[in-house]
């Protein structure tokens, strides 16, 4: 149920026909995991938390640094030298301090990242190396938890929902081999500072369409932008009938 004040700071989302109560109060049971406090996972979880996701938790083993503050909206001056993940899930509260935000300050592996992504409604990746990547998506499937991925770097953007619960639905690992994958960061190509922030808030959007089960998501579709241009292009994904992780 809903309080009074949960009614009135959601009022814009609650007010639309196909979300309503219903919609907000499955938001509010939901527990969101996010890998990545960075670019992509700043305006996740800001939007996330300021649209009443229940339970969000944080995971980063990183820290604030100086050539962060050019995209990764929720930190300041302030925050250099502090954790990623601590710093973040501060900021979400001092938004919406009627959700509950658990910060993780360590590189989640093996079982650890397994019991997370089984205790998980949905997951969000905002990370940016590719083994990260496919342990998240082994793990995701199988728990058969939906995970909404996004990537950014210099000026192209993508993302995806990959939901195992699906029977349709291809998986990372469909589209992405895991060999011949090398990690290419930030800090070796450059990024433009609001791309982050389109892919980021894009996630959001969809893992809000997932959780709520209003809208369709981008679940066997691929999203690529090109900011320069600012083109969007869709690409059909299909299932990979001998995919190792999710045709197993």
């Amino acid at each position: 149920m809903l309080n009074d004040e949960e009614l009135l700071r959601y009022s814009r989302q609650i007010l639309m026909p196909r979300f309503d109560i219903a919609g907000q109060e499955t938001l509010k049971s939901a527990r969101v995991l996010v890998l990545g406090a960075g670019g992509l996972g700043c305006p996740v979880a800001l939007y996330l938390g300021a649209a009443g996701v229940g339970n969000l938790t944080l995971v980063d083993d990183d820290t604030v640094e100086l050539a962060n503050l050019q995209r990764q909206i929720g930190f300041d001056q302030g925050h250099l030298g502090e954790s990623k993940a601590q710093s973040l899930a501060e900021r979400v509260l001092r938004t919406n301090p009627l959700v509950s935000v658990t910060a993780v300050n360590e590189r989640l592996e093996g079982d650890a990242l397994a019991r997370r992504v089984e205790e998980a409604s949905l997951v969000v990746d905002c990370t940016d190396n590719f083994n990260t990547r496919f342990a998240l998506n082994r793990a995701c499937v199988a728990a058969k938890v939906p995970l909404v991925s996004g990537a950014a770097i210099r000026g192209e953007g993508q993302l995806s929902v990959y939901d195992s619960r699906r029977e349709d639905s291809p998986c990372y690992h469909c589209l992405y081999p895991e060999q011949g994958n090398e990690d290419l960061t930030c800090s070796e190509a450059g990024v433009i500072a609001p791309l982050v922030g389109m892919i980021g808030a894009a996630q959001a959007m969809e893992a809000i369409k997932v959780i709520s089960g209003v809208g369709e998501p981008l679940v066997g579709r691929l999203l690529i932008l090109d900011a320069w241009q600012m083109q969007w292009r869709e690409m059909k994904l299909a299932r990979d009938p001998d995919c190792p992780v999710c045709s197993v």
